[in-house]
């Protein structure tokens, strides 16, 4: 499936940067898209390893004697493995001249490679690769890709069944093989109890404390394997945002499996008739449309939150970019309507707009700057 507002992003980002990293959850699609770059760029000779390989890892056991005399585009597939490359990088693009430009790609965030990473600050754009995004398959295939989740070989599967096991496969290998290859000693047993746990935590507010006393574990701990799961793209930590008002403002942040269909599979759903039925219906929808929404907007760090004031008012998700504060609200209901929690929201946070997402297709005004909007109506 072609891919090309992330094609552009790298043509742009190698305009800036000599070393550009894709970032993302694996299976979402980095190699194939880096494929995709290396047949459309103009970069001359490319030269791609991947360090999954054995063969390849034994070719960059001497990375300087393999790298330093490479032209065109090199390729550097699970980056992860070898953090030390990039101390290398660093001085192979600072040579003069530098003939070569290094598109690395990666299965953790920024934030866990980070040590090894800031080596290469002012010479290294990042590039967060989702799995598929409704607006890339269609907004025909909205509940199909609802339900199955973005996950390439999970949407394209041939049938439900297929999609499921291919689903609890990869939760199984994450846990037993990419968790520890990152260095992360923890039993994919129990990192496997806790993601099940979480998983009906979905769309809510994090007590660290509660989710120790169920897990039988320290809050470190908790809070500990929160931060793999979201450092692995598995997990959203939504932040609460904080205005001053002389109301008492919920400052946990709310927690959301980023992925639906992986959700799916961790309660237990297979298709739609199940989900349409189950209680965690709602919050499903909601992750689904939140996680859309910010790749929508491609909202960073520090650009999204939720906000919520205790018993008062709530919105569950605000995008502060560009000079703009945008909220929205996603209801899963037929007829949505403005609350008084929603006008408290408006006014007290000062909105640019405030969009309720439902799954209907029309768009129609609800009150001043306040609009019911179709999840497909929001992308036009």
């Amino acid at each position: 499936m072609d891919r090309p507002e992330y094609l552009k992003l790298l043509t742009q980002a190698f305009e800036v940067n000599p070393v550009v990293a894709i970032l993302g959850p694996r299976q979402s699609g980095k190699t194939t898209l880096a494929k995709m770059y290396a047949n459309e760029s103009n970069h001359g000779q490319v030269v791609h390893f991947d360090l999954e390989d054995p063969v390849h890892a034994r070719r960059l056991a001497n990375p300087k004697l393999a790298l330093e005399e490479l032209e065109g585009l090199v390729i550097i597939d699970e980056i992860q493995r070898a953090p030390g490359l990039f101390e290398l990088l660093r001085v192979l693009v600072d040579r003069r001249p530098n003939p070569s430009c290094f598109l690395i790609l990666g299965s953790a965030s920024r934030d866990l490679i980070r040590q090894s990473s800031e080596t290469l600050a002012g010479r290294i754009s990042y590039i967060e690769l989702s799995p598929f995004s409704l607006p890339e398959v269609g907004f025909n295939q909205l509940r199909k890709i609802w339900i199955r989740g973005g996950f390439p070989p999970a949407f394209l599967a041939k049938s439900e069944t297929i999609s499921n096991d291919w689903r609890k496969s990869y939760i199984s290998t994450f846990l037993e093989r990419d968790i520890p290859s990152l260095g992360i000693a923890i039993s994919p047993v129990e990192l496997r109890r806790f993601w099940m746990m979480i998983a009906h935590y979905h769309g809510q507010l994090v007590n660290y404390s509660e989710l120790g006393r169920s897990f039988n574990a320290a809050d470190t701990t908790v809070r500990r394997y929160l931060d793999v799961l979201s450092s692995t793209f598995m997990v959203r930590q939504l932040p609460p945002w904080f205005e001053n008002l002389k109301k008492r403002q919920v400052k946990s942040p709310k927690l959301y499996i980023r992925d639906s269909g992986i959700f799916h599979s961790l309660i237990g759903v297979s298709n739609y008739d199940e989900i349409h039925f189950h209680p965690k219906l709602g919050p499903s929808w909601e992750g689904f449309v939140i996680e859309e929404i910010i790749r929508k907007y491609r909202a960073q760090t520090g650009e999204c939150y939720f906000w919520s004031a205790y018993g008062r008012a709530e919105i569950d998700l605000l995008i502060i970019k560009d000079g703009k504060r945008l909220g929205f609200e996603v209801k899963y209901a037929d007829s949505p309507k403005v609350t008084k929690s929603l006008l408290a929201a408006q006014r007290d946070l000062k909105l640019d707009r405030l969009d309720v997402i439902y799954p209907g297709e029309e768009c129609f005004s609800l009150e001043k700057d306040i609009r019911a909007t179709g999840l497909q109506a929001l992308f036009f």
